[in-house]
């Protein structure tokens, strides 16, 4: 291996965002970059592993962060997770059997989930620079949504989180605040949703 193979190796490290693939330009191509990076998790390769050792199956802070560089980038800060994207966040969650990011890959979730049940209940949503951040509490913008959030939006993170096998307690915990503002008619809707072990 030549000297300057390590240096292109060290580059694209210190500089990961400049890939264009992950770049992104809209909610869709962001959407699309959030695969590459749920592939990286699943395989332990590709572009967002590159650099550093990563089994597969398991996700690190380095994931967790290009998961946030994704949904904050400049092109779609101002607009509302999408559905897309909440998905593909919900597959990561699924793909990663292994922890190593101390709570924030849960945590983001859990926020995006939130912006993007908001906003298609019609409600207006932070940046997501303020909404996704880890320094941004979700209890103090998702709360004021909880009345207002329809439940077809409940219905479908109940969806995504019935039978998986990563339990996400943060996003849990948002739901059922969703869910006690909400209306007991629809409690009945979504058995074994929860698990009451929490």
């Amino acid at each position: 291996m030549s000297a300057a193979a390590p240096k292109s190796l060290e580059k694209s490290a210190e500089k990961p965002v400049e890939l264009p693939s992950l770049e992104p330009s809209c909610r869709d191509t962001a959407a699309h970059a959030l695969t590459i990076v749920r592939d990286g998790v699943i395989t332990g390769e590709g572009p967002t592993t590159k650099g550093r050792m990563h089994f597969s199956r398991s996700l690190d802070a380095d994931d967790t962060a290009w998961c946030v560089r994704i949904l904050t980038a400049t092109a779609v800060n101002d607009q509302p997770v999408s559905r897309a994207e909440a998905e593909t966040l919900f597959e990561i969650n699924e793909a990663a059997t292994e922890r190593a990011d101390g709570g924030r890959f849960d945590d983001l979730l859990a926020k995006a989930v939130a912006h993007y049940a908001a906003s298609a209940s019609g409600l207006k949503v932070p940046p997501r620079s303020v909404a996704l951040s880890a320094e941004s509490d979700i209890e103090s913008w998702a709360p004021a949504y909880a009345s207002k959030v329809n439940s077809e939006m409940l219905e479908w993170i109940a969806g995504q989180m019935r039978g998986k096998r990563q339990n996400n307690r943060r996003l849990m915990a948002m739901v059922a605040t969703f869910l006690g503002a909400t209306a007991l008619p629809l409690a009945g809707q979504l058995p074994n949703v929860f698990d009451i072990g929490m």
